[in-house]
């Protein structure tokens, strides 16, 4: 039957990263740039050890609040291998996202570029369209479908994660202004806090990826162990 468990799934994890100095409201350089808390470090470490077996390779997008997270995984388990991919989050604001600058302070740019809906539209110079992110997104899972690991801890961000549930779920690959919008409610209703956890399970046979929607603990030996409900933080990035 489709709907039976399949025992060979090739999971992955994607994990948002432990909590930020962004998060805690703190000044930023960048949106690549804000290290983690101290209860970010933590969430770390409750993560890896969440593990009940070495992951076979962990990923982490290229900013720092996503690698230092991950950085407690692979101190945890020093023999899996390390990939850096092009998982980092949405960075929409561009250079209107300054130097020194708090999450409160760039709110009011975050806001209208919302309402702007214009999947093209790319802010301060130099940001990513949220067409491109979308683009991005699919381009990670052709990325995924063709590894032949098992389980892939992602180290990731949450409107990136988001942004990968939405084109499985939606099946957009080019969106128009109201794809966007469509986007736009489910980031709203699909809260991701630090730390939190989706599995994907990759194509194997006539099926595409599939999001597992609950826990899978309770299924003994059927699929990989889920790690331990993490601390919950604030689901700004």
């Amino acid at each position: 039957m489709d709907d039976m468990i399949d025992t060979r799934v090739r999971p992955i994890w994607l994990i948002r990263h432990g909590q930020s100095e962004s998060n805690a409201g703190l000044p930023t350089n960048g949106p690549g740039a804000a290290p983690l808390t101290a209860l970010g470090r933590e969430q770390a470490a409750r993560m890896a050890a969440a593990f009940t077996a070495p992951p076979d390779l962990v990923v982490s997008s290229p900013f720092v609040r996503a690698r230092q997270t991950a950085q407690a995984t692979l101190d945890r388990f020093p023999d899996v291998p390390y990939e850096e991919w092009p998982v980092q989050e949405f960075t929409y604001l561009g250079a209107l996202h300054a130097h020194g600058t708090t999450a409160e302070q760039r709110q009011p740019f975050a806001r209208a570029y919302w309402e702007r809906c214009d999947p093209a539209h790319v802010s301060g110079g130099d940001g990513e369209s949220f067409r491109e992110l979308i683009t991005r997104a699919h381009a990670f899972l052709d990325r995924l479908a063709e590894r032949e690991d098992g389980l892939i801890a992602v180290f990731t961000h949450g409107i990136f994660m988001r942004a990968v549930i939405w084109t499985l779920l939606s099946g957009v690959t080019d969106p128009d202004a109201a794809a966007m919008r469509s986007y736009r409610r489910f980031q709203g209703a699909c809260d991701i806090p630090n730390c939190a956890v989706t599995e994907l399970w990759r194509p194997k046979g006539q099926h595409g990826f599939r999001v597992v929607g609950g826990g899978t603990t309770h299924l003994a030996g059927a699929a990989t162990a889920q790690p331990a409900a993490p601390a919950r933080a604030s689901y700004l990035d």
